[in-house]
């Protein structure tokens, strides 16, 4: 596996490219990335100038270093402006650091899974599920010499809409469907029984959507700090028809 910081560099802003600026959750602007960069993201974004004439700080790149790895991603350069500390080398704070790391956290969105697999039928009970290979903890990594600070997202519930005026909310990424189970058993912590068809409904399915709320903490020298949950949503078609009884008397 790559090992990927920010770290320090000679890197120049090119002259005449203005400047992106990312706000922290305490009103502070931590870093500064040139536009021309800058990808579709969740947080805030506020115009700024470049560095300030004098100021004391440097560009970070993005380093990834392994066997026979080097660079494999590609992140902006992002301005981090030096801090003062107890009259030593001028360094980014550990929260500045958080909120680079934060960023940088790569969020799946979410793999819907469902049994019945192609139908749902009415008064039958739905077992709902994600990818379990996705339900983990995801970690990033902002460092400068002398000082590492990790943000770490870990899924702790989701919410699903059902499409017909209801959600429900599981703990956990709920239990795959099993062949040992029966075909009106329910799901033992995420399912969902249907009431009505969605014959009526826009191309004649329920759009269900299921969100993944995600605990963001961050730690590193000798510091800890929480931020407000971060969210992965995915959306999916759920057609329910009306169960057909069987007569086998005839």
């Amino acid at each position: 596996m790559a090992d990927c910081s920010y770290q320090r560099s000679g890197y120049k802003s090119p002259p005449g490219v203005s400047q992106t600026a990312y706000e922290s959750s305490s009103g502070e602007v931590a870093a500064a990335v040139p536009a021309v960069y800058s990808s579709a993201t969740s947080f805030a974004v506020v115009p700024a100038a470049d560095p300030k004439p004098g100021e004391s700080g440097a560009w970070y790149v993005y380093k990834c270093t392994a066997d026979g790895v080097r660079d494999a991603v590609y992140r902006p350069p992002i301005w981090i402006a030096d801090t003062p500390r107890n009259g030593g080398a001028a360094q980014p704070t550990p929260a500045q650091l958080a909120e680079v790391a934060r960023r940088q956290l790569r969020l799946s969105s979410p793999r819907i899974r469902a049994n019945p697999a192609d139908e749902q039928l009415v008064g039958l009970p739905t077992w709902l599920w994600l990818a379990r290979g996705e339900w983990k903890a995801v970690s990033a990594t902002a460092s400068v010499p002398g000082v590492s600070v990790t943000a770490v997202a870990r899924p702790g519930s989701v919410v699903w809409t059902t499409g017909d005026g209801n959600s429900v909310t599981c703990k956990g990424p709920g239990t795959p469907y099993g062949s040992g189970a029966g075909a009106k058993s329910a799901s033992p912590d995420c399912g969902y029984t249907y009431l009505t068809s969605s014959a009526g409904q826009p191309q004649g399915a329920f759009a269900v959507s299921a969100t993944v709320h995600w605990t963001v903490t961050w730690s590193g020298a000798g510091q800890t700090g929480v931020y407000p949950d971060m969210t992965t949503t995915s959306n999916a078609d759920f057609r329910v028809a009306e169960s057909q009884a069987l007569n086998n008397n005839g």
